[in-house]
C-alpha cells in the first residue's frame, strides 16, 4: 500500500535552517508529482511547495518562495524540503503528499506529518 513517511521536523531559532525528507513507499515514485503542505496552529491546510514527477520543475507558495527548496530523488524515492530562513510564523505541522503539483490542488495521499516549531 501507499506510504509515505516524513521525518526531520523540530526545533529551529528564526533565520535558521531544517531539512525535512519524506520516505515513499508502495507505488510507481517517478510517475507522481509530490507536495509538501502545512497546517499553522488554528489554521487550514496550506499548500507550500511541489515538485514535477521527473523533477523537471518546481513551484511555491509566495510565503516560502526563496526561502524555501524542494527536491527529489527518484532512485531513492524521497522527495525533501530545505527550509532556509525560518520564521516563527513557519510554524506548522508539514506533511507530504502525493499529487498537488498543479492548480487545483489534488493529493490522493498523505504522510502522517513532522512537526517544525521555530522559537527563539
Amino acid at each position: 500500500q501507499v506510504q509515505l513517511v516524513e521525518s526531520g521536523g523540530g526545533l529551529a531559532q528564526p533565520g535558521g535552517s531544517l531539512r525535512l525528507s519524506c520516505k515513499a513507499r508502495g507505488f510507481t515514485f517517478n510517475s507522481y508529482g509530490m507536495s509538501w503542505a502545512r497546517q499553522r496552529p488554528g489554521k487550514g491546510l496550506e499548500w507550500v511547495s511541489g515538485i514535477y514527477s521527473d523533477g523537471s520543475g518546481t513551484v511555491y507558495a509566495d510565503s516560502v518562495k526563496g526561502r524555501f527548496t524542494i527536491s527529489r530523488d527518484n532512485a531513492k524515492g524521497t522527495v525533501d524540503l530545505q527550509m532556509n530562513s525560518l520564521k516563527p510564523e513557519d510554524t506548522a505541522l508539514y506533511y507530504c503528499a502525493r499529487g498537488g503539483v498543479r492548480v487545483p490542488r489534488k493529493y490522493d495521499y498523505w504522510g502522517q506529518g513532522t512537526q517544525v516549531t521555530v522559537s527563539s
